[in-house]
């Protein structure tokens, strides 16, 4: 079975490329290129031509991926100005600059250089999703522009790809109206699940079977499908738990399609010259979607730092093509590709490129602010937990029995709504932003917890309070004690153990509830 080879060799270019910090599906699609190239050869005896089992693998992983994309398609991360008209306007630019210009330079025709248009105008989900998350900013608001972004780029994608596949729906596709009425039974569905192998066969049930056969089956595209099954999921307490659990099923699936883009055929001059001019041009994407976001009031660092994470090239596009332009998919593969070469290693280093461009973008700024992005002014406060997950949540609930002035910052606005509604006096705030820290405001603040689940949004916090004058006391937790050494050494007063601390307030809860428990301990032992 060739595809089980083929597999193999593309795990070991893609743990290559991962060590070197880029995306592995840059492997994927250079293990499809060499095997192509070893195929040709006549020195040896090596053959690697698509085939169905690969399509379908292929296929397969593209459902995946839409479904997982549904999971995340709420609507309130797309339903705001930045988004729908920051995705938009750069959608129609793109397309009015490139598809002339493409017109002119090549040798093509309208509607090939429009659709050429089209799949250069998306960025990479997969990689900004990685980046994002990596850095631990995908709930940072720069970070849930850029998400918006880029489901509103996959929707763009998914209406594009329906109208080049030029299928006709039946009358039977009208049942796509009621299946809003399943969410119930699809909510009680994955309440029953668990959180095991039942979990992931529920997702592939719904991606494949439901979304993807049910409806080709009345006339539509199965990665419409997929998606809309996994949108119906979307507000469901477990979404993010089915997509996580499915990540690596999507991922390993996709494999095949990345090989099958390779296998089909080696890159040529011409798809050469075609990826470079693209990454030549790929700044002015940045650019585009920098200047866009400054329209919508954001401020220059959230506007860079959203702009980088979008500044590539998509691997969507490249599902477009295979629809619509089956003859690019070579060119564009290598554009892709390329872009990520580019974009992964800047996105690492996006917060000093900021700071060592950002009395150059400043200026930029409109006067008026996004209402997520206004200066916090602490006022009376005297205790702050920064970071309201499990642990601040604690540390907070527990205090405001003695402790009036009180309260809590997070970077993700969803988290402090929800705080709001259940009465806590929780603001937005990102721990990261140099220009927040330049702004805060903290006339009566004594102390500071310090609950961010990232090591560096805490080693950034303590090092910025000491910076802007904070005396008072700051005290962190943290998994591992030379992270915990680091973090003293970052301004912070104490840093504690987390499995540590649980294992005291443990043995406290027993003392209070069974205050013989160690006489009794003593006795059996002895």
């Amino acid at each position: 079975m060739p595809e089980a080879i083929w597999i193999s060799f593309a795990f070991g270019l893609g743990l290559l490329i991962k060590g070197v910090g880029l995306p592995p599906l840059v492997g994927y699609l250079a293990a499809g290129f060499v095997l192509s190239g070893l195929s040709a050869s006549p020195y040896t005896s090596i053959s690697a031509e698509p085939t169905a089992v690969l399509a379908h693998i292929a296929h397969l992983g593209v459902l995946l991926m839409l479904f997982t994309i549904g999971l995340k398609l709420k609507l309130r991360s797309v339903i705001s100005p930045e988004v729908i008209g920051g995705s938009l306007l750069h959608f129609s630019i793109t397309c009015f600059v490139f598809t002339p210009g493409l017109y002119l330079l090549m040798d093509i025709s309208w509607y090939v250089a429009f659709m050429l248009a089209v799949a250069l105008s998306f960025s990479s989900t997969v990689l900004a999703a990685k980046v994002l998350d990596n850095k631990r900013e995908l709930r940072a608001f720069h970070g849930r522009v850029a998400i918006g972004i880029l489901i509103m780029q996959d929707l763009i994608a998914l209406l594009v790809m329906s109208l080049a596949a030029g299928k006709a729906p039946s009358e039977w596709a009208l049942i796509v109206f009621g299946l809003p009425l399943l969410r119930p039974l699809l909510y009680k569905l994955l309440d029953v699940s668990g959180h095991d192998e039942l979990l992931v066969l529920l997702g592939m049930l719904l991606a494949l079977v439901l979304g993807g056969l049910g409806f080709e089956a009345v006339g539509l595209s199965s990665e419409l499908g997929a998606l809309v099954f996994g949108a119906i999921l979307a507000n469901h307490p477990r979404s993010q738990e089915l997509a996580k659990s499915l990540w690596s099923v999507k991922e390993i699936f996709l494999v095949g399609f990345f090989l099958q883009i390779g296998i089909g055929g080696l890159p040529d001059t011409n798809a050469i010259v075609f990826a470079v001019v693209a990454a030549l041009v790929l700044p002015l994407k940045g650019i585009l979607f920098f200047f866009l976001m400054l329209l919508f009031r954001l401020r220059a660092r959230s506007g860079f730092l959203t702009a980088l994470a979008l500044t590539n090239y998509s691997e969507f596009g490249l599902i477009v093509a295979s629809i619509a332009l089956p003859e690019w998919l070579v060119p564009l593969a290598i554009t892709v590709a390329l872009s990520f070469l580019i974009s992964a290693p800047l996105n690492r280093l996006a917060h000093p490129l900021y700071d060592w461009l950002s009395h150059r973008l400043v200026p930029f700024e409109s006067k008026q602010r996004h209402p997520d992005e206004l200066p916090v002014s602490l006022g009376d406060t005297r205790v702050l937990v920064m970071g309201m997950g499990r642990t601040g949540t604690a540390a907070y609930d527990w205090l405001q029995t003695t402790e009036a002035r009180l309260m809590g910052l997070d970077s993700d606005l969803a988290k402090v709504m929800r705080h709001q509604k259940q009465g806590r006096n929780v603001v937005y705030a990102d721990a990261e932003d140099k220009t927040f820290w330049e702004a805060l405001h903290k006339p009566s603040l004594d102390a500071v917890i310090l609950a961010m689940s990232d090591i560096e949004a805490k080693l950034i916090a303590a090092k910025k309070l000491r910076k802007y004058g904070f005396t008072g006391y700051i005290v962190a937790h943290s998994m591992f004690e030379d992270e915990a050494k680091i973090i003293r050494e970052a301004g912070a007063d104490e840093a504690y153990l987390t499995m540590s601390e649980t294992g005291v307030a443990l043995a406290s809860h027993l003392l209070e509830k069974c205050p013989g428990a160690p006489k009794l301990a003593s006795e059996k032992a002895s």
